[in-house]
């Protein structure tokens, strides 16, 4: 039995997928969520600050399938120690093929090589999908709080991976962790 192709790659972000990025966002979570506009705008200030700022501790990647982008996910720097894990998006029809898992398998590998001590991430506790990728992948959940955002009450959450010590989810150890 020959193993299962990929039904998507993942690339780096270029001129173009910004844009994409924001209006998804948007779009997406207005629909799903019924979060308002200032999600979006929000998403469109994260967008700014990370093409503003040069640094090689950062990265974007785009999930596509047959070409077209289904998913997104970016790493900043927070701290010289400390990484984010930023605006993670998988389309509705992209759902169930593993793209956020490997998005989120791509930003730690990322971290790790670029010498992080942790990475945390900031979300929501309703978004259970994206609660358990980031449980499967070794985060874990250290504070919740209640928040009133984008028009709803939200109970927010913050996750963190220490990166110091052997990869998870079968990840193999990269020369930062050996």
């Amino acid at each position: 039995m020959t193993p299962r192709r990929r039904a998507f790659r993942l690339r780096e972000a270029r001129a173009g997928d910004y844009g994409w990025i924001v209006s998804r966002h948007g779009a997406l979570y207005a629909r799903e969520q019924g979060w308002d506009a200032r999600f979006e705008a929000d998403v469109a200030r994260i967008v700014l600050q990370f093409l503003e700022k040069r640094t090689a501790r950062k990265r974007c990647w785009i999930a596509e399938v047959r070409g077209k982008p289904v998913g997104s996910v970016f790493v900043v720097e927070r701290t010289p120690t400390l990484a984010q894990l930023r605006v993670l998006l998988v389309e509705p029809e992209a759902r169930g093929l593993g793209v956020g898992r490997a998005l989120v398998e791509r930003s730690i590998a990322f971290a790790r090589k670029a010498r992080f001590r942790k990475l945390m991430l900031v979300t929501y506790a309703h978004l259970q999908a994206a609660g358990n990728t980031y449980r499967r992948a070794g985060f874990r959940l250290v504070r919740e709080t209640p928040e009133r955002d984008y028009g709803r009450r939200l109970t927010g959450q913050r996750w963190e991976l220490e990166l110091r010590g052997p990869a998870r989810s079968g990840a193999r150890p990269t020369r930062a962790t050996r």
